[in-house]
């Protein structure tokens, strides 16, 4: 028996990654959050609701481990569901940053995804990768090559 079996790589600089925040996700946003990832011509190639235990916190936001707010962000990111996503565009890590807006919501642009459902800097609605390696990274934390379409 032979199988013919497509293997899909993705090319640098078109996907990130995602999170709707445990914040966002407790307050009834989800759905428009993600409906507006998808006006912004994001397409979804992975989808899931899971929740980050606080040692999966941890982990994911090692690289600020050193920073004071780390306590509070595992904290904040541990408290409930959220939904992860790999999305692709053409250069998709800087088009997705601009698209949600700064990371503090006070200081985003209007119409920005942080702008509307963000609350403060740790609750701002969405994660979204700072780079394109980050993104790879983040998007192998969440999804196995099987469930990216």
């Amino acid at each position: 028996m032979r199988l013919n079996i497509k293997i899909s790589i993705n090319m640098s600089g078109s996907i990130t990654f995602t999170m709707v925040k445990p914040a966002a996700v407790a307050d009834g946003h989800a759905a428009a959050i993600l409906a507006k990832i998808a006006e912004g011509g994001f397409k979804i190639k992975a989808l899931k609701m899971t929740r980050l235990s606080k040692e999966q916190a941890e982990q994911f936001y090692a690289i600020h481990s050193e920073r004071p707010f780390f306590g509070s962000l595992v904290k904040s990111m541990s408290s409930g569901p959220i939904i992860a996503a790999m999305l692709e565009k053409d250069n998709a890590v800087e088009a997705f940053r601009a698209y949600i807006g700064a990371t503090n919501p006070a200081e985003a642009a209007a119409g920005t995804i942080r702008k509307t459902y963000g609350k403060s800097i740790e609750d701002n609605a969405v994660h979204g990768s700072d780079s394109d390696d980050n993104a790879q990274l983040e998007a192998g934390y969440f999804f196995s090559q099987f469930e990216r379409f």
